[in-house]
């Protein structure tokens, strides 16, 4: 009897362990939940000039700005966006504001960003400015003899991609395309390229940063309203293609974000005044194919911007 016992508590112990294997273990992690789909980005920002490809929107001064953009990831490398934005600006014809609409869609392959959508420039307000009340019903140009159309609202289709070399370097390279910049009648094509560099945070979380931008602007030719007698692309004009390039550095601090930065073009300011009408430019010897009258304008010259931002998104920083 005692054999038997004994074999029978043997053949217990062995199996134990049999049994205990095939259990589920509670020591097993679940998984961690997916990140929500939808999240909303929203920001604002002051600066002490509103520069858009190297040329002034708000006259030399400062201007301010806020965006709303709700989100949707069809999947962690598929995202769907739309947004509006607006900014402070002073054109000649006096839109109270510009504000923008946009949407499209941001896919990812692994180091490689793309963006890919379209937007809509409204400039809400505006006042028409031309010498022949055939173009404007008052028949009253600026005071500097420029004109300038009341809506000169604009879309462009616009493809973008950002490549990471490293964690900390990135290059990009942009295009964006409209049937009529400015609503002058002219079709534009735009090209641009950007690097950048982040450095180390310190211990306090700020980061700091280098970048830089060159971008190149090839414009087609207005219809009548901006006719000079005897231009080129008469009985519209055939405006400047232009190059721009800005550098600077910045630094991020939680949402917060610093950005100094100079930016200029190779427009003169002869040409600089032909594409913009700008109610400031003055002058008789800045006299170019298109812009005969001698008018300048320094909206399109180096100028240094500093400009503060903050954004954030909802999932992010509201949780």
């Amino acid at each position: 009897m005692k054999k038997i016992a004994l074999a029978a508590c043997a053949a217990f112990a062995m199996t134990v362990p049999a049994v205990a294997a095939d259990m589920p273990t509670k020591a097993k992690r679940m998984a961690a939940p997916p990140p929500p789909a939808w999240d909303i980005a929203f920001g604002s920002a002051i600066a002490s000039d509103y520069v858009f490809r190297g040329i002034t929107q708000s006259n030399g001064h400062a201007s301010a700005s806020a965006y709303f953009e709700p989100r949707y990831k069809i999947n962690p490398n598929l995202e769907l966006y739309a947004g509006i934005a607006g900014a402070s600006i002073s054109f000649p014809n006096r839109p109270s504001a510009e504000v923008d609409f946009y949407g499209g869609i941001r896919p990812t392959f692994g180091k490689l960003a793309l963006d890919l959508g379209f937007i809509y420039y409204w400039y809400p307000g505006g006042e028409c400015f031309h010498g022949t009340a055939a173009f404007c019903a008052r028949g009253v140009a600026l005071p500097n003899t420029n004109v300038i159309k009341a809506d000169t609202s604009f879309w462009e289709f616009y493809a973008k991609a950002t490549y990471a070399i490293t964690d900390a370097f990135s290059v990009g390279a942009g295009v964006a395309y409209s049937d009529s910049v400015l609503n002058s009648g002219a079709d534009g094509v735009y090209f641009s390229g950007n690097a950048k560099y982040t450095f180390p945070a310190f211990a306090n979380g700020v980061q700091a940063y280098a970048s830089g931008e060159v971008g190149h602007w090839s414009i087609g030719t207005s219809d009548s309203f901006y006719s000079i007698a005897g231009t080129p692309g008469s009985p519209g004009i055939n405006y400047k293609d232009y190059t721009h390039w800005n550098v600077g550095f910045g630094w991020t601090w939680k949402v917060f974000t610093v950005d100094l930065r100079y930016h200029d073009t190779d427009l003169s300011k002869g040409d600089c005044n032909a594409f913009t009408s700008d109610h400031t430019a003055s002058g008789t010897t800045h006299v170019t194919a298109i812009n005969v009258g001698g008018v300048g304008s320094n909206w399109c010259s180096g100028r240094f911007v500093a400009k503060l931002s903050a954004d954030l998104t909802v999932n992010t920083n509201l949780k």
